[in-house]
């Protein structure tokens, strides 16, 4: 019963090694790959009269309910009108009520981008004069929380599934025919199936609350389920499911009439099964293409099919890889893998990283768009990560290559080696055999000679079990081979968990393009705010010395005159995007006339962003201000500039 047991149990905690990894490997909310890159009226800016609607711009088309874009006033009512309408392109906006009242507003959205990943943010605007305001949006995150965290682990186990059982089934059909007989095999392919059809089952429930609320309360909420199976992601999912039905068939005629055929009647269904097979797995792969990065951006009619071949290639390589480790390790010792299948395997391997490599290539032209993008996003960063992951397994591959072939070259010399024991152990087995069963055929049954047969018998078996399992584990080439098979799957799991973390991060070239028409939008407002009303606008680099410590901190002052002033302070990263940081405070000095320094804390706002209101400046001078960024618990920087104000 144990030995029974002991296979599947570990097939399955190899499947949740596999989601385990990924999910360390940096599991989270996913990252919005829609990037708010305009809006009017603008963050920050105020405004003498009450706008009439409130517009956003995308990086890239987005779909949104009638609460996607909520407008807020100081005290926190609403005081947008109607759903959001699409003006054009990329730019929605939702109506304003008339006649609004001075003070400060606040801008909520959460949106889906056009590759199924929600996308959320706020910001705020003044109407005559800022105000305080009782809006807090600090805590809002799209796809956070425990519905983020349970949604992250259906889409990894979901990859881990579509790996393990296409993988699994290509390395039986094109390298090993035999192991349709093996039962370890035939666990680990249907374990991926079942892996991957309730991982489906569980993104398909999950995805309405999601998208919305993150509440787990509305994950049984079939008015959001409905909403879900409109939308392209809830489609791409219930195909998918259709599609594990005609696996399950393709698994079952595998394991089931499959290993009964032989002849030329085996050889005409092998064809078939292959045929098959690859249309049930491409259309399986196309599921993600057909959703997510593939699905939008630069050009999706060529993206989607390379995206296929590219998954393809990757269950080919990594799934046939577990599947031969399966194998080597846990099949029966009368039905080992031969060397033609595992030389096989590795001709499939290698074809199959060739093409990984030259699918990949493109992928990352096509989400990077420049050479800066590989260190200065952090989409850029995991890739060069799983770039040299990818290098360190083709290493390995090829020493398993090696343990191949010289298992290859010697397989005929150990057959001659070991025929001579074998018929010695034959021969002695079958003395001890044929004792027992005249021991037993001499006695009645239930006698203590019966019994006596029967424990011999059973003795006889353990030690050709025994002496088999002696034989294969000192075997030094297979023995090699299993170690760096072992290897190659260990680094197989970390190339994809940083995989599925890729396609969870907004891509380089949307960061970079947001990142970029940003500036330019804070650097227009800028300047007809200067225009306007004299307003100061100071920037400082700053670096506290942290792992995470290099931004850029931004010091508007309006109208930069003696009196009563208004300050914002906005924190970024070196490439624009916004840094919410613990702590800002700053100071103003005046050296001439020894005045200050003159502490101010604003309020945080937003992310990278804070705001006071009635900061004095007792008189014209040129002014020190001093602004302390806080990036840790111990890590912080004062760094300061000098400006005429008054």
């Amino acid at each position: 019963m144990t030995q029974t047991i002991a296979p599947r149990v570990r097939m399955l905690v190899l499947l949740f090694l596999a989601v385990t990894g990924a999910l360390l490997a940096g599991a989270g909310p996913a990252s919005a790959h829609a990037a708010l890159t305009g809006s009017d009226p603008a963050q920050g800016v105020v405004v003498d009269k009450a706008p009439t609607q409130v517009s956003l711009t995308f990086s890239e088309t987005v779909s949104m309910n009638d609460d996607a874009l909520r407008v807020l006033d100081p005290k926190g009512t609403r005081v947008d009108t109607g759903k959001p309408s699409e003006v054009s392109g990329t730019t929605y906006a939702v109506q304003l009520h008339s006649g609004l009242p001075d003070g400060t507003y606040t801008v909520t959205y959460q949106v889906v981008s056009a590759d199924s990943h929600p996308v959320a943010g706020a910001y705020t605007f003044s109407i005559g004069s800022p105000s305080e305001t009782s809006v807090s949006v600090s805590d809002q995150e799209a796809g956070g929380g425990v519905v983020g965290w349970l949604y992250g682990f259906g889409r990894y186990a979901s990859y881990a599934g579509f790996i393990v059982m296409t993988g699994g089934a290509a390395f039986v059909l094109a390298c090993w025919q035999r192991g349709t007989g093996v039962q370890v095999l035939q666990r680990l392919v249907v374990a991926g199936w079942v892996t991957m059809t309730a991982a489906t089952l569980f993104l398909l429930l999950l995805r309405g609350s999601y998208t919305s609320s993150g509440k787990a309360g509305d994950v049984f909420d079939l008015d959001l389920l409905g909403e879900v199976l409109q939308t392209k992601t809830g489609a791409a999912l219930v195909s998918r499911l259709l599609l594990l039905s005609a696996a399950a068939l393709f698994i079952a005629v595998l394991f089931g009439a499959y290993d009964k055929r032989e002849g030329e009647e085996k050889r005409d269904l092998t064809f078939g099964l292959a045929i098959g097979g690859t249309v049930v797995a491409a259309g399986l792969a196309a599921s993600w293409a057909m959703a997510e990065h593939a699905s939008t951006g630069l050009q999706p009619g060529i993206a989607m099919p390379v995206d296929v071949l590219h998954l393809l290639a990757v269950a080919t390589w990594l799934g046939g890889l577990t599947a031969l480790l399966v194998a080597l390790y846990r099949a029966p010792a009368d039905r080992p893998v031969e060397a033609p299948a595992a030389r096989r395997f590795s001709r499939l391997a290698f074809s199959s990283v060739l093409v990984v490599v030259a699918t990949g290539t493109y992928q990352s032209w096509r989400q990077l768009g420049s050479w800066s993008a590989f260190t200065d996003t952090r989409y850029g960063q995991l890739l060069l990560l799983k770039i040299g992951l990818v290098a360190l397994l083709v290493g390995v591959a090829w020493i398993s290559r090696r343990w191949t072939a010289q298992l290859a070259d010697t397989t005929t010399e150990e057959a001659v080696r070991k025929s001579a024991p074998e018929k010695e152990h034959v021969t002695a087995s079958a003395g001890t055999t044929d004792t027992a069963k005249q021991s037993s055929g001499d006695a009645e049954p239930g006698s203590t000679s019966a019994k006596r047969a029967a424990q011999l018998a059973r003795q006889q078996a353990a030690v050709d079990a025994t002496r088999q399992k002696r034989l294969r584990d000192s075997d030094t080439h297979r023995f090699g081979l299993r170690r760096s098979v072992l290897a190659e799957a260990g680094v197989a799991v970390v190339v994809l968990a940083v995989t599925t973390v890729l396609t969870s991060t907004e891509p380089g070239r949307t960061e970079q393009d947001a990142a970029a028409a940003n500036r330019a939008s804070s650097s227009s407002s800028s300047s007809a705010g200067d225009s306007a009303s004299g307003a100061l606008t100071l920037d400082m680099s700053f670096d506290t010395g942290g792992t995470d410590g290099k931004g850029v901190v931004s010091v508007d002052l309006d109208p930069a005159r003696t009196g009563a002033n208004e300050m914002h302070v906005y924190v970024t990263r070196p490439n624009g995007r916004a840094f919410d940081v613990p702590e800002v405070k700053v100071a103003f000095i005046l050296e001439a006339k020894d005045i200050g320094p003159l502490p101010v804390v604003p309020d945080h706002i937003t992310t990278g962003h804070w705001s006071a209101d009635g900061v004095q400046i007792p008189i014209a001078g040129e002014w020190e201000i001093s602004v302390t960024v806080r990036t840790s618990d111990i890590d912080q920087v004062t760094v300061s500039k000098n400006a005429q104000i008054g």
